[in-house]
């Protein structure tokens, strides 16, 4: 790493969580590909639009985190490897053809054949807090209700789901718990090992009785067409599960606490509910849930504005900086429901991009668009300043809980 490098701790305070864009602001301008040092691993942050946008596309950048420099075992552990082995950290070829199986659980049929459920689960999430005039909008709605629309669609038995959502909050949180690094750490590892566990013997058991649920489309694919492996099947579906549920959680509670700072768009949105779709866009622009794109790895040395960025090095590309480019967007940093739908990069770009982008805006946008409708005069239980938050270090921009007041 350069001499220059910029030390993690001096960019990951407790102001940055709370609000990171006036330091993306500043990267962008004085280092806007920025070497950046830490314990765990050190990295380059590039943080401009165009440069994230053409990073995202670049073929140098790799996403196989399993080559020979075994970056992903670094970074995030042995018991990582048996759930990681999938589409999101592979390149072409590998990445068309985990794409190509995996996109069949997306499907435009079967996704319309969700929405009702969708507006049900809502519906049943809702009916408990509204007479109540509080909540926790995380605990009571943001982060159950994405968990109970991907068990359905992975085939997750109902009885099981308050389990798996437990142990995938282990690792959402982790740093957030206050216990020493190591056994932070621990507690990580003990989450992925019974993850693996768990989703090996849902394996099994739909192998015995199959139903139409994504896991048996992936048991066919393995069993019967011979284009997974049974390691792919078991990490495909913790991608599912995880990323299914994960960042749709974080986006709804990070736009409905956009919307409560905001009131005047709020108002608006609330007495305009056409504006939703566009809404939804701008909400996932001004404060995603995934601030830097999973990592890369420079296969060969590249060079961004005239940062030369060495073979091996990890590159990680700030979506949350690039959607606050005023090269890019005028006002970047005013949330405006009404603003012209856009090119932004919280669903990635190039290879890459989400591929349950139509379910998670689908389940935004009924569970949104409920959410304000039913709970009247809704607002903030504690100020602000008072929320807690995922730790700024987090590869994940969320809240661990969000109090709300509105009229019963």
């Amino acid at each position: 790493m350069t001499e220059n490098a910029l030390p993690a701790a001096e960019l990951y305070t407790d102001e940055f969580a709370v609000d990171p864009y006036p330091a993306f602001a500043k990267l962008r301008t004085d280092s806007p590909v920025c070497p950046v040092s830490s314990p765990r691993f050190d990295s380059f942050l590039i943080t401009r639009f165009d440069d994230a946008k053409a990073a995202l596309m670049d073929p140098r950048l790799s996403k196989d985190l399993y080559g020979p420099g075994q970056h992903f075992l670094r970074i995030f552990g042995p018991n990582s490897e048996g759930l990681n082995k999938n589409m999101l950290n592979s390149d072409p070829p590998e990445h068309s053809r985990l794409r190509q199986i995996t996109s069949r659980a997306f499907a435009p049929r079967r996704l319309e054949a969700l929405r009702p459920r969708i507006a049900e689960i809502v519906a049943g999430l809702l009916d408990k807090v509204v007479p109540q005039g509080h909540a926790d909008l995380m605990r009571d709605f943001a982060i159950p209700l994405p968990m109970m629309v991907i068990g359905e669609l992975l085939g997750i038995p109902e009885k099981d789901r308050q389990r798996v959502l437990d142990w995938t909050q282990v690792i959402r949180e982790s740093g957030s718990s206050g216990r020493p690094p190591a056994e932070e750490k621990a507690r990580v590892q003990e989450a992925q090992a019974w993850l693996h566990g768990y989703l090996t013997e849902l394996v099994a058991a739909k192998r015995v009785e199959p139903d139409d649920a994504m896991v048996s489309i992936l048991i066919a694919a393995c069993d019967e067409e011979g284009v997974l492996s049974e390691r792919e099947l078991v990490s495909t579906a913790f991608l599912l599960l995880f990323a299914g549920h994960q960042t749709t959680a974080d986006f709804i509670g990070n736009a409905t606490l956009a919307l409560l700072t905001n009131p005047e768009q709020l108002d608006l949105l609330v007495k305009t509910p056409d504006l939703l779709p566009q809404a939804i866009e701008e909400l996932l622009r001004f404060d995603g849930p995934l601030p830097v794109a999973s990592p890369r790895i420079a296969t060969e040395e590249v060079e961004y504005q005239g940062v030369r960025i060495p073979a091996g090095s990890i590159v990680g590309v700030v979506i949350n900086s690039a959607n606050h480019d005023p090269a890019q967007f005028e006002d970047p940093d005013r949330l405006d429901v009404c603003r012209e739908r856009g090119t932004h990069l919280g669903f990635g770009h190039g290879v890459h991009y989400c591929l349950g982008v139509s379910l998670a805006r689908m389940e935004a946008q009924i569970g949104i668009g409920e959410l304000l409708r039913r709970l009247p005069g809704l607002q903030l239980g504690v100020p602000p300043e008072e929320l807690r938050r995922l730790p700024a270090a987090s590869p994940f921009r969320g809240l661990i809980e969000l109090p709300v007041r509105f009229t019963a």
